[in-house]
């Protein structure tokens, strides 16, 4: 037994044009109040100083980013290897990893970067949290290093 299926066919000559829109212009519509009005006037909040895109928080960050992996011609900002910046209250936190465990600066990378972070100003101590978990890998990294380093 087979199942067969058929699709109906009707030919016809014409079909009628849909209907017109009908616009009645007697009473035009009050005008909204434009959402975007006086946006471009309006001044920027100000950043905390120790959230991202405040001036002690980019301090650090450009600070890590004069940090380089010996073996990598790539800053470890930009290699991926901080995971967090953390700032209260002038002490700062940052959360790191290696590309290995068994990286030659292991013992000297994170007391480094405690002495870089430590000697921005405005920070009152440093501390350095290595983690492993999540590993590092090259997708960490930003396009800036993939492009220095032929991966993109």
């Amino acid at each position: 037994m087979t199942d067969e299926r058929r699709i109906m066919v009707e030919e016809v000559d014409a079909i009628d044009a849909p209907p017109k829109a009908r616009v009645d212009a007697a009473e035009p519509a009050p005008r909204q109040r434009d959402y975007l009005d006086g946006f471009l006037t309006q001044a920027p909040a100000p950043q905390p100083a120790g959230e991202p895109g405040g001036d002690l928080y980019e301090a650090v960050i450009d600070a890590l980013k004069e940090i380089y992996d010996p073996e990598i011609p790539v800053n470890i900002y930009d290699l991926g290897l901080i995971y967090g910046v953390d700032i209260s209250e002038g002490h700062v936190a940052v959360t790191m990893t290696l590309t290995t465990p068994h990286c030659p600066v292991a013992e000297s990378m994170p007391g480094e970067v405690e002495l870089r972070v430590g000697a921005v100003p405005g920070v009152g101590d440093a501390e350095v949290n290595l983690v492993w978990d999540p590993p590092w890998d090259p997708q960490k990294m930003s396009d800036e290093a993939k492009l220095e380093l032929g991966m993109l």
